[in-house]
């Protein structure tokens, strides 16, 4: 397989690359909350109890950065702010999915076997 080279980083393959865009402990997770359609930040905050703000604010900005989530603002008073999903998230959700169900098995066959 030939290197890829995308913002001066060299990816040796397809799936490092697609790591590079949904891998990490929350950037997943917070692509299924948002699978359904737009959710504001308090509600995606309480979807996911263990990350912290910081953590999430720095997730969507990196997922916004990548082309996967947008930030839609809206003038009002409060302002509301919600994040959607763009198709190029829309189209890992299947893989997503599949690493979901693949690590949930994994889970039960450790806590069944340990």
């Amino acid at each position: 397989m030939e290197d890829f080279l995308h913002q001066s980083r060299i990816y040796y393959n397809p799936i490092e690359f697609a790591l590079a865009h949904i891998g990490g402990t929350w950037k997943m997770p917070i692509l299924l909350c948002l699978r359904d359609g737009p959710v504001r930040y308090g509600d995606l905050k309480k979807a996911i109890p263990h990350i912290s703000d910081k953590m999430l604010i720095t997730q969507l900005r990196e997922l916004e950065e990548k082309g996967m989530v947008t930030r839609i603002t809206y003038r009002e008073k409060p302002p509301r702010v919600e994040y959607g999903l763009t198709g190029r998230a829309e189209h890992a959700l299947p893989a997503i999915d599949v690493l979901n169900e693949y690590g949930r098995f994994l889970m039960k066959e450790e806590h069944v076997g340990g």
